[in-house]
């Protein structure tokens, strides 16, 4: 998938504010390493090392482009190309953070299993995924690309998923000491009519775009665009309300271990 970091940052102040939520819920030992999982073009990893200064941090992404940009910006980290469905760290670390990533991932049974394996005793996993996949921007992305026309290109894409609050709650419960599960939806004020779209073409709709070609892909964005516009009205003033849903877990001490797994 070709990941765009300047796109993906046009909402850099939106995209950061559930990552500092979860950061400031943490609450452990300053940690010695710290693992970005996921970590994009790296605009939450200097705020994990200003906050524990000492620790060594290795942020972990398949994304060549989004990794370039996050070595430009914190060229004191560790910065490693690799699949996270099956990255596993050379050591356990003490604090595992991972936000807007993992929703991208299957299996999520095996995956925090995995987690919990990369975690030393009273070791940290701290998550934020969206939790929104029912929203109408998201149906509608769904619905289109399920019509006639882009069945055959885009049957096989997946826009990510989530389970529901109450099944982490058994899953993580059995693999770690003590957990912590809130959602919070965050009302964002967007600008611009196309405002939606824009933050949609950053993350959610990259996998579709994948599979199109470049002519297949203005026609895909000329269908969706007044589609997410009757759903997201301009209201006045300018703005547009783009409630956005977000589920937060913090689990501490992980119980049980698996097998290490590498890609």
């Amino acid at each position: 998938m070709n990941w765009s970091p300047d796109r993906y940052l046009g909402f850099h102040d939106l995209r950061l504010r559930p990552a500092l939520d979860l950061m400031g819920r943490i609450a452990m030992t300053p940690p010695r390493t710290i693992v970005d999982l996921g970590c994009g073009p790296g605009n939450v990893s200097p705020l994990l090392l200003q906050r524990w200064p000492d620790a060594v941090l290795t942020g972990v992404d398949q994304s060549v482009a989004m990794l370039a940009r996050a070595r430009a910006v914190l060229p004191r980290a560790q910065w490693v190309e690799a699949d996270i469905s099956c990255w596993h760290p050379d050591a356990p670390v003490d604090l595992v953070f991972s936000n807007a990533a993992l929703h991208w991932v299957g299996d999520h049974p095996a995956l925090f299993a995995r987690l919990a394996a990369m975690l030393g005793q009273d070791g940290v996993l701290a998550v934020q995924m969206p939790a929104n996949f029912s929203a109408p921007s998201h149906r509608l992305i769904r619905e289109l690309a399920a019509s006639a026309e882009w069945k055959g290109a885009l049957a096989q894409v997946r826009m990510g998923e989530v389970l529901e609050p109450d099944a982490y709650q058994s899953l993580l419960s059995a693999h770690f000491e003590e957990l912590d599960l809130w959602e919070t939806t965050y009302f964002q004020r967007l600008s611009g009519e196309d405002a939606v779209f824009e933050w949609l073409a950053g993350s959610t709709l990259v996998p579709y775009f994948a599979c199109l070609s470049e002519a297949q892909t203005r026609a895909f964005v000329s269908q969706l665009k007044p589609m997410l516009a009757s759903a997201y009205p301009v209201r006045p003033g300018g703005s547009v309300l783009f409630p956005f849903k977000r589920l937060f877990m913090l689990a501490r001490g992980p119980v049980h271990r698996v097998p290490r797994e590498t890609c």
